[in-house]
């Protein structure tokens, strides 16, 4: 299961978080050398290569996985791109770090299950949601512990960006063909919580889209389709009942986070200072739970894809069975916003 052989990358799509993590993160490690970059533009992908010490540019992705200069490819393209790059790079016998959401939808999403599945001596991974790192461990052994008893009841609240802006551009979020049935980063909050809970098995949802229209890149009126602001009920394999807001239109909300309530206890865990707090029947209010520093986690992705694909470890953040269960949960809130009915989960593949 993989092998001490030099690790040579292949970067397809430089945007602000393959800059600021990925390439930096690879650069890092011993026996692991970024060999090429290709980028929106051949001017952009230079402007990359100079300033990471990159030796070669493509004009295209097509041209990067096809090369043979490398082993891995790390996307970090917008999700439009994220399949067909997948499939095409694992037939070149290359291994695979996509970035977040996996795909424009779970059909895409199943592809990519597929196709890594029949290429098993490759490793694929999708790069995780990294809001909830410093106490996934920690809640997740408070939950395997018994802290809350038998969940009933979960609220989860993800604001963005405040009061409303009506003049800002279609950005990639809000454009489907580039971000597909994604909504926000809906997907980035469910993936966290099925680490603590498990996932959904049912899914009711009502979304908004406050601004009709919004100018894109090239100055064109665009008509926006992606929703700003949804409410999602979910019943929750675990057996409690999830309730899911994620807005970026709602002005001085309250801070992001989670809250878990059982019938023995309630963990409450505040996005924007990490802190954690919990309490117990019997407790008059919730106090903050320390992390234990072995406890504490951190970004840990271009190691972790390393160490897979050295046979160090499997992959654990994020699989791509994990990506197609977003992925199903996105299109199920999609589905479900739309004709009103509730959607079961797994979703029957069409």
């Amino acid at each position: 299961m993989g092998t001490k052989e030099e690790i040579r990358i292949g970067i397809v799509g430089a945007g602000n978080n393959t800059k600021l993590r990925h390439i930096p993160g690879f650069q890092q490690l011993d026996g692991v050398e970024v060999i090429s970059v290709a980028n929106r533009s051949r001017e952009s992908g230079e402007r990359t290569a100079k300033e990471f010490g990159i030796p070669t540019v493509y004009d295209n992705w097509v041209d990067l996985v096809d090369a043979d200069d490398t082993n891995a490819i790390c996307i970090g393209t917008w999700p439009y791109l994220h399949c067909p790059i997948t499939l095409r790079a694992l037939e070149r016998g290359k291994h695979v770090l996509t970035e977040a959401r996996m795909a424009m939808n779970a059909s895409e999403a199943r592809s990519m299950l597929s196709a890594s599945r029949e290429h098993p001596g490759l490793i694929t991974q999708v790069v995780p949601s990294p809001f909830t790192f410093r106490v996934d461990s920690t809640v997740e052994k408070l939950v395997s512990d018994g802290y809350l008893g038998d969940i009933l009841a979960i609220d989860l609240l993800a604001t963005q960006g405040g009061f409303i802006d009506n003049d800002a551009p279609l950005s990639w979020r809000t454009d489907i063909d580039l971000s597909g049935n994604n909504i926000m980063t809906m997907g980035i909050w469910y993936e966290a919580l099925m680490r603590w809970v498990g996932p959904a098995t049912r899914v009711k949802a009502l979304t908004q889209t406050s601004t009709k229209q919004r100018l894109d890149s090239s100055g064109t009126v665009r008509t926006v389709v992606v929703p700003d602001h949804v409410d999602i009920i979910c019943a929750m394999a675990c057996g409690g009942i999830a309730h899911l807001r994620i807005s970026s239109v709602m002005g001085l909300a309250k801070t992001s986070g989670i809250t878990i309530y059982g019938t023995e206890g309630t963990i409450s865990w505040d996005a924007p200072t990490q802190k954690l707090f919990g309490g117990r029947r019997g407790d008059s209010k919730l106090e903050e739970i320390l992390i234990k520093p072995e406890h504490e986690g951190s970004w840990q992705v271009e190691q972790e894809f390393v160490r897979a694909i050295r046979g160090e470890q499997f992959v654990e953040l994020t699989r791509f069975e994990d990506g197609v269960r977003y992925m199903e949960f996105t299109d199920a809130v999609n589905i479900s916003a739309r004709s009103g009915a509730s959607i079961d989960l797994p979703l029957v593949a069409s």
